[in-house]
């Protein structure tokens, strides 16, 4: 166990592997079976309604066990909730593509879920390790970056396997990714101090109810089930929320971090980041629609897509190693207000549109949402403690999935109460959440100097989280070289 700053080279570089492997698996699951499902409930004799549990049964079990094990990994090391995860996620592939009935695919697929869930929950705190503290920004542009591609490929690469072979190879392509991802993983990631700090098994449950619920509930009113469902399904998560939050205040090491929501800066980056997502789910879901209306085939609308990821791909290191040196609310604000301008141009798309015209319209949406993505991961992580990095890990990576299932909730809502023109409403919708999202990433500039000029005039009013901005000032606004 180390506090060294970041590994040595090239260890560092296997350890970096095995985390984008990694991620890459886990994020890229989360809608790879999506495409597949109508072959899936067929083969299996199973009725279309049933089979969507295929995939809400993953994304909920990736729900419920993010922050108890992003908590556990600040207790025990993040190497060993990582490295395990990523064994049951590959282990659990296996029994995806050898499954013989929609029940065992599903009890597959949760378990493969709370495989992801020990992947995605650490990997933030773990990069946090391996870089040095004068590179976080640039690992985290690079694993901002594979996120972006791994959920905007997804159904590129479902399509791909099925053209040449069954649903089960979904699975089963998993199955060597794993291995190598396993075999580079296990040597080199470091070993993290653990504490003595007892885990909260109680807390952990409520927050897996009360955030299963939460989510559950808006992806319900999204596939249009009983409006009474959703209120009882909401109204009770929200309860057991609000116990859950009374119940971890004042402790060390919350599974809910609220330790690190009384962050101005971190709060802000986790709002900007619900936002954020929210709008790209928003666009990517009705995009496919929209283009199909616009008489291009699925492969045509996938190629079309296509500059979306690129862009990112190019804007996601530049932002990342600029946010080294400039701070997270100004390239962010920057980033989401282009994002919000690509948007806005795609919902005013003409229906004689040229491949051209909408083209680029795809590549200013994927250099603005690049722009923003890494400079606010590394806001997010540097604002809490090192010991807490599985936390805040957990809470972005929460953030996240909150955001992707209210966009399409949302999408699916438009496509019921406004026919024939749902897919642009929520391109609008996405363009609004784009601007929100900027506001409150800009907010953080006046927040800092803020929160900093407050504790000065009071030197013995919490002396953590002065501490805490002090850091964060040091880390998010560097001298000039």
């Amino acid at each position: 166990m180390t506090d060294v700053d970041g590994l040595p080279v090239p260890r560092r570089y296997w350890a970096i592997g095995g985390i984008s492997l990694g991620i890459t698996l886990a994020v890229i699951d989360s809608a790879i079976a999506n495409v597949a499902l109508p072959t899936i409930a067929s083969d299996l004799n199973a009725e279309p309604a049933h089979s969507i549990w295929v995939v809400n049964g993953y994304q909920l079990a990736i729900t419920v066990a993010l922050l108890p094990l992003s908590s556990l990994g600040d207790r025990i090391g993040y190497r060993n909730i990582y490295v395990p995860g990523l064994a049951i996620f590959t282990l659990a592939s296996l029994a995806c593509a050898m499954a013989t009935s929609l029940e065992l695919l599903t009890l597959a697929r949760v378990v493969q879920g709370i495989g992801a869930a020990g992947i995605m929950s650490v990997s933030p705190a773990l990069l946090r390790h391996i870089y040095p503290q004068s590179l976080l920004g640039r690992g985290l542009g690079i694993n901002a970056l594979v996120v972006a591609l791994a959920a905007a490929a997804g159904p590129t690469i479902a399509s791909a396997i099925l053209a040449f072979a069954p649903w089960p190879w979904l699975f089963a392509v998993n199955i060597p990714i794993g291995i190598a991802a396993f075999a580079l993983a296990a040597p080199s990631l470091p070993r993290t101090q653990n504490t003595s700090q007892k885990f909260d098994i109680i807390s952990a449950l409520l927050s897996a109810a009360a955030f299963g619920l939460l989510i559950g509930s808006i992806d319900a009113l999204g596939q249009g089930e009983n409006f009474g469902l959703f209120v009882a399904e909401l109204a009770l998560g929200g309860i057991l929320a609000w116990i859950l939050t009374r119940r971890e205040i004042g402790q060390p090491s919350p599974v809910l971090p609220v330790d690190l929501l009384r962050i101005p800066i971190f709060a802000l980056s986790i709002a900007t980041s619900i936002a954020s997502f929210m709008a790209q789910m928003l666009a990517l879901v009705s995009l496919p629609f929209m283009l199909h209306g616009l008489g291009f085939d699925a492969v045509t609308t996938g190629l079309l897509i296509t500059p979306w990821p690129i862009a990112i791909a190019i804007a996601a290191p530049l932002a990342g190693h600029f946010s080294d040196r400039y701070p997270a609310g100004l390239l962010g604000g920057i980033g989401l207000g282009i994002f919000a301008i690509g948007l806005l141009s795609l919902a005013l798309l003409p229906a004689n549109a040229t491949v051209f015209d909408i083209g680029w319209r795809m590549a200013v949406c994927g250099a603005g949402f690049g722009t923003f993505q890494s400079p606010n991961n590394r806001a997010m992580m540097n604002a809490a403690p090192k010991a807490r990095s599985g936390g805040a890990g957990g809470m972005l990576a929460t953030a996240r999935l909150l955001g992707q299932t209210t966009g399409a909730a949302v999408v699916a809502m438009m496509f019921i109460h406004v026919p024939g023109h749902g897919a642009m409403v929520s391109l609008f919708i996405a363009a609004g959440a784009a601007v929100v999202a900027a506001f409150v990433s800009l907010a953080r500039l006046y927040e800092l100097p803020t929160a900093q000029a407050t504790r000065a005039s009071n030197p013995e009013a919490d002396p953590t989280m002065r501490a805490d901005i002090l850091k964060q000032q040091a880390q998010d606004y560097p001298k000039e070289p």
